[in-house]
């Protein structure tokens, strides 16, 4: 079978596509002998986890590390899901590695998510690497990728989203995502105002525990940035090559855990100014080359979609704003519109797919009873709503395309199928 058809095969397996459990998961890790040789990090939060995972394995890779990096969703192709020094795994080694997982499973109905990781798990295993890190899919406490016992988990940041699984407050969810911490190793606490639930757990599983502002910390001006933590201090640092307010936040995170694990992975300031340098991660808040501006991110709930709507403030004058827009009907559609609209003049809704897509003549419908005086197009897929916008938009324009990793990987292939370069 071709890669497609493995994927396809594999999302037919379990009868719900969010089955939140270890036991049996865990039950194939065992049979599997899934283990890992080097440090691991496992990077949870309800935002920032792909810009956390970027940056420490740009910064370690710049150190001489060899880095298995394991994040989701992708965007274009399944492949980005796994990068091995920098490399997208190829369709062969993941074929390999899922025919390993489908021998062991037996009659365990696993998920897609949970049938990947171990696969992707396994690949790694076979990879002799320096240093391993592991995104979590959604939430933390019953997430695949907690079968691992990380030798440093961070948790970014925590807010209201998955709320079908993880509960409509911020004190459920921390709870949840305070569960990738270990008794006696690094847990870092990004968040700059954790949720007491993160830190009642942290107390009776007893890590090592940094909060933001109390173990580590950031501070710069226009030129440069500083990092401080509980014994290192890094100064003259570049700002990331990423672009956004919040992304210092998540530098500082990545750096408490390289402080953190400096015994087993030191890392020398060279390599931390070459790795914030060239650090590079799809969607998130990135700007196209090329007039008018396109800015993607996959900003897909209220706090991500505020950090948005500050960071297009922190662009500068545009005369128009023009939003492409298509998000999934189980997420919060109406605080996602309530923190972004006062930045947008058009909006162009677009179709997302599959069960979980959300029809634009329904997203219209409650854009309009947020915002009744928007100006308002609906199209029946993202792309016609991205190929409006193009017409519509002056040169001097800005272009928004957001709300979903599906809205901003339909506009990055149309884009790519015309020969467009989105570096």
């Amino acid at each position: 079978m071709t890669l497609d058809d493995w994927l396809t095969r594999i999302e037919n397996l379990h009868h719900r596509p969010i089955d939140l459990a270890l036991d049996r998961v865990r039950a194939v890790a065992d049979r599997l002998g899934i283990g890992f040789g080097c440090p691991v990090f496992t990077v949870g939060g309800t935002n920032g986890k792909g810009s956390t995972c970027a940056m420490l394995e740009s910064m370690l890779r710049a150190a001489g590390y060899r880095v298995g990096l394991y994040t989701s969703p992708h965007l274009l192709r399944f492949n980005e899901r796994a990068r091995v020094d920098g490399v997208p795994a190829s369709d062969e080694a993941l074929i390999e590695h899922f025919e390993a997982v489908e021998a062991a499973r037996g009659d365990s109905p696993l998920t897609y998510f949970e049938f990947t990781t171990l696969a992707i798990m396994r690949l790694f295993m076979r990879e002799r690497l320096d240093a391993a890190l592991l995104e979590v899919g959604l939430g933390g406490r019953l997430d695949a990728v907690n079968i691992i016992d990380a030798d440093c988990a961070i948790v970014t940041s925590i807010d209201i989203d998955h709320v079908d699984y993880l509960g409509p407050t911020r004190e459920q969810i921390g709870f949840e995502k305070a569960h990738i911490y270990r008794r006696g190793r690094p847990a870092i606490c990004a968040d700059p105002r954790p949720p007491q639930s993160l830190l009642d757990v942290a107390r009776s599983l007893e890590p090592d525990l940094w909060c933001f502002g109390e173990d580590f910390n950031y501070q710069g001006d226009r030129q440069q940035w500083a990092y401080g933590g509980r014994q290192q201090r890094r100064s003259g640092l570049p700002y990331p090559a990423l672009r956004g307010a919040n992304q210092l936040l998540n530098a500082a995170g990545a750096l408490a855990a390289l402080e953190a694990m400096s015994s087993e992975l030191p890392v020398s300031q060279q390599a931390v100014r070459q790795g914030l340098l060239n650090v590079e991660i799809a969607g998130r808040f990135q700007v196209l080359p090329g007039r008018p501006a396109v800015i993607l991110d996959v900003a897909h709930n209220p706090h991500a979609a505020a950090v948005l709507a500050q960071n297009l403030d922190n662009m500068g004058f545009y005369p128009q704003t023009h939003a492409v827009f298509g998000m999934l009907r189980d997420k919060d559609v109406a605080g996602v519109i309530d923190r972004v609209a006062d930045r947008i003049d058009h909006w162009y809704l677009g179709s997302t797919p599959g069960p979980r897509g959300l029809p634009s003549s329904q997203l219209a419908g409650l854009l309009g009873e947020r915002r009744p005086d928007a100006r308002v197009l609906a199209f029946t897929d993202i792309t016609a709503a991205f190929d409006a916008a193009q017409v519509t938009a002056s040169a001097d324009d800005r272009i928004l395309v957001f709300g979903s990793f599906l809205t901003v990987a339909d506009v990055m292939r149309a884009q790519r199928l015309r020969g467009i370069e989105l570096r």
